[in-house]
């Protein structure tokens, strides 16, 4: 999986992608991540890429020019999509991240200040995509949101593709409560169920917690998984 990103503030992916799971990905090949600057690509002597609204109002507004042109240096692959950060767009869930897994490249463009010139949107035609109803100073949090979740999705990102299979929302249900050594702590005790070495126990344990914490956390998964059942 390629992910490019076209961003402002390229050291911000940089520096999250350089880490933990993400880095051992791509150390492995796995995923690549490439952060390509708008700036770069700008007409403007001092680098500018942003400039007052029409129409006026407050903040600045990122101009077209240099988004575009970054966007077209950038090699498409055959399978590829574009997507836009931006709180106007779907919400981003576990199902939109199934879909983009499919892809073999996942291109983002990050906005920033007051927005973007929407001439971008009209030249590239995006997929454009919300993590939540609020607002954020720029896109790359959420960019790195969608690159570390879908990534998830990939054979060999996780030590074991298996771990994400009962992740909260794999089955439409949060995930089951998670215990490891010491088997008591402060009174808390380990329950006796996952000790006992039945696996068909421990499966039914497990789907039960499953219920009943989305019943109590988040009703509405809850009635979609029982409608769906």
């Amino acid at each position: 999986m390629q992910f490019d990103v076209l961003t402002l503030f390229p050291e911000m992916i940089d520096s999250y992608c350089n880490c933990s799971i993400l880095k051992r990905a791509t150390s492995a090949n796995v995923i690549s991540v490439n952060a390509v600057n708008p700036r770069d690509f700008t007409l403007d002597k001092h680098k500018k890429v942003d400039d007052t609204p029409y129409g006026g109002g407050a903040g600045m507004v990122l101009m077209a020019q240099p988004y575009v042109d970054a966007y077209e240096s950038i090699k498409k692959l055959e399978s590829s999509c574009t997507i836009m950060m931006t709180p106007q767009g779907q919400p981003f869930n576990n199902d939109v991240a199934k879909e983009l897994a499919n892809f073999d490249q996942v291109v983002i463009l990050c906005g920033h200040y007051e927005g973007y010139d929407e001439r971008i949107r009209e030249i590239i035609k995006p997929r454009e995509i919300s993590i939540g109803d609020f607002v954020l100073t720029g896109g790359e949090l959420p960019a790195l949101c969608v690159i570390d979740c879908v990534s998830r999705k990939l054979e060999g990102v996780l030590g074991k593709i298996e771990s994400a299979d009962c992740d909260s929302f794999e089955e439409g249900l949060l995930e089951y409560p998670q215990y490891t050594k010491p088997r008591e702590y402060r009174g808390l005790e380990v329950p006796a169920v996952l000790l006992n070495g039945n696996h068909k126990e421990i499966n039914e344990f497990r789907h039960q917690k499953m219920l009943e914490r989305t019943k109590e956390r988040r009703p509405d998964l809850f009635e979609k998984y029982n409608q769906k059942s």
